[in-house]
């Protein structure tokens, strides 16, 4: 099967290398995927760099997300399920072979049947960003009645966030750096945004909530907005952490004052019932119709560098996705 690949931590144009390699075949309990779309986030790319974690395979195919066909199963797995449109997670987590390939083999589990009228290329998007947007608005406790701040609105994580919270009654305000990013996330339901480019968030969050604060925050980057914090949240808030940096600085006098709960979340160690949660509310919106899945654009995999340098720009707006038809 036609693979990209990297032997080494490096750049994009460095490491990765565009060839042939063995075909994988189904153990028990696993299914074959063949690929139609790869998703590349943010991880994929530090992982290739080695600024998450350094290489730990002779060699990795990158990616966690995808979408494509199950072709194949193991031993134990209903045959019934081949020819069944599948998104899959966790693709490349702890494992060496990920999706930019022609074919990936995953434990049945992880292999998630897509609604009839839902794409590949929305099915490539939901691995990382929409599971890890659902727990996250799951864990803040997000309802009606309540405000969430979300950083980040247009981004991959924060526009599924959005539509996650608002699906849950709450009223939601994010940040944005443009006119452009602030018309996404707006079509994504969030009630109010904040250009932080432009604008003093913590001032213009009190004004919209009355000098209140808002009932948590959805954070993206813990080490560069840990000072915003206070300024934004209520007493006996919480604050959601799903990225952050080597080491972030708390104003930690004021969260023991003011009772601040900290969660931190990681998508890859979601336990089996926060996966099945996850998965369960990705395919009850999939299937309604009321899931938004924002492409900035598909390359073919010969341009697998290309998207790379995409992911690491951070200047699209929406998913970057690796076409493997």
């Amino acid at each position: 099967m036609r693979a990209a690949y990297y032997e080494k931590n490096g750049t994009a144009r460095e490491v990765l290398q565009l060839g042939e390699v063995e075909t994988p075949r189904p153990r028990a309990g696993e299914v074959r995927v063949k690929l139609a779309v790869s998703g590349v986030n943010p991880s994929d790319v530090k992982s290739r760099a080695g600024t998450a974690r350094k290489i730990a395979f002779p060699r990795v195919i990158p990616h966690s997300d995808g979408a494509g066909t199950i072709d194949l199963v193991g031993d134990g797995v209903a045959p019934s399920r081949i020819g069944e449109r599948v998104w899959v997670w966790n693709g490349q987590w702890k494992r060496p072979f990920g999706t930019c390939a022609e074919y990936i083999v995953l434990p049945t589990a992880q292999a998630v049947a897509l609604p009839a009228d839902a794409s590949f290329e929305a099915g490539a998007c939901l691995g990382i960003p929409a599971m890890t947007a659902y727990h996250a608005v799951a864990i803040s406790g997000a309802a009606q009645g309540t405000t969430v701040l979300i950083a980040g609105g247009a981004g991959a994580v924060g526009h599924y966030a959005i539509q996650f919270a608002k699906a849950l009654g709450a009223t939601v305000i994010t940040t944005v750096s443009s006119d452009e990013k602030a018309t996404v996330a707006r079509a994504a339901g969030a009630d109010h945004t904040i250009d932080y480019k432009r604008e003093n968030v913590g001032d213009r969050v009190m004004e919209i909530t009355g000098k209140g604060g808002v009932d948590a925050v959805i954070e993206l980057d813990l080490t560069t907005n840990a000072k915003l914090i206070p300024a934004t949240l209520r007493p006996k808030g919480t604050v959601v952490i799903y990225g952050t940096q080597a080491e972030a600085t708390l104003p930690a006098s004021w969260f023991l004052v003011n009772g601040i709960t900290l969660r931190f979340m990681l998508v890859y160690e979601l336990t089996q019932e926060e996966r099945e949660a996850a998965v369960g509310a990705i395919t009850r919106m999939l299937s309604d119709r009321r899931l938004i899945n924002n492409v900035a654009t598909m390359v073919p995999l010969s341009d697998i560098v290309a998207a790379h340098e995409m992911v690491e720009a951070g200047k699209a707006i929406g998913n970057i996705l690796v076409s493997l038809a």
